[in-house]
């Protein structure tokens, strides 16, 4: 058995989170016909289909759905088997490989990288991008040392630090009706057209922001879903939405006829954690994490909040 190639697993595990060749492509950076050309050999190179291809859509199959979930694992420790290499290559510095999504508030990655240590004054950090469910499972596997996670339940191999607790903001067109109110409820966005960010992105935030609108008797017209806040931007114009966003991205856009809102649902709460695996030895990695739960308890919370409000 010829086994598949990394950059074919990874094509096939992103089309499995979209089901959706189209968006798949672009967010792999390649066309339409590269991703299907790529999913084609690998499914030959299998011996079975992964997904049932219907035109744009597409499905798992049941041996894609085991396949993918260890297709995963296969990606991730090859991911850490890189990092290890890196490390070794970098000589003796002592480095810190720190995951954050692009939706995390600025000042908290900010605040991170100023950390020092007088223990490993060599210490470096190097800053890897993903989504937060994505980084908590690369944390877990030991693909990261650290990483920045909001919105992701409890994970019995994770040890976290609460470092923020902020509301979801509401971008939204500057004539709309809601922008006469200071915060907004979900109650008051029954029956509008919502924008967020794909499911795939965070499944819990995502179920959660429906199940608060169900229980308050709010359910979007229809939904819409985006993977950056230009993205979200163009659905608020077209759509004449409401985009749930962290405040950095909703102060992204708020500009040229686009202004937001505080959400004011103590349910839904952006709590961003510092994870670190449990069973974590490195000194390094427990030194940083006291270190940052010093400097978040001074300003964690307070900076964003000096923030002047999007009119």
């Amino acid at each position: 058995m010829v086994l598949p190639e990394i950059r074919l697993l990874q094509s096939a595990i992103v089309l499995a989170e979209e089901l959706h060749f189209s968006r798949a492509a672009e967010r792999l950076n390649m066309t339409q016909s590269t991703l299907s050309k790529q999913i084609f050999k690998l499914e030959r190179g299998l011996g079975f289909q992964v997904f049932k291809h219907s035109h744009q859509v597409a499905e798992l199959t049941e041996a894609g759905r085991v396949f993918i979930v260890e297709a995963r694992e296969v990606v991730s420790h090859a991911e850490r088997a890189v990092v290890a290499a890196r490390t070794v290559l970098d000589g003796p510095n002592e480095i810190l490989n720190i995951g954050a999504s692009s939706y995390t508030e600025p000042i908290l990655v900010s605040t991170l990288r100023s950390i020092r240590l007088s223990l490993f004054p060599e210490m470096r950090i190097k800053l890897w991008s993903n989504f937060s469910n994505d980084l908590a499972r690369q944390v877990s596997t030991g693909t990261l040392d650290l990483a920045l996670i909001t919105g992701v339940p409890h994970n019995p191999q994770l040890s976290v630090l609460n470092i923020a607790d902020n509301p979801f903001y509401i971008a939204m067109l500057l004539g709309d009706e809601l922008t006469a109110y200071r915060e907004v409820c979900i109650k008051q966005m029954h029956k509008r057209n919502w924008m967020l960010l794909g499911k795939h992105a965070n499944a819990h935030l995502y179920d959660t922001i429906h199940s608060v609108g169900a229980d308050a008797g709010a359910y979007p017209s229809d939904a819409y879903h985006f993977t950056s806040p230009e993205e979200a931007s163009e659905l608020i114009r077209e759509h004449n939405g409401l985009a749930f966003l962290p405040r950095s991205a909703a102060w992204r856009i708020a500009r040229d006829g686009i202004t937001m809102r505080p959400l004011a649902e103590p349910r839904l709460r952006l709590v961003t954690k510092l994870a670190m695996r449990v069973d974590s030895k490195s000194r390094l990695v427990n030194e940083f994490v006291k270190a940052a739960g010093r400097k978040f308890g001074a300003v964690g919370q307070t900076a964003q909040r000096r923030l002047p409000l999007a009119m």
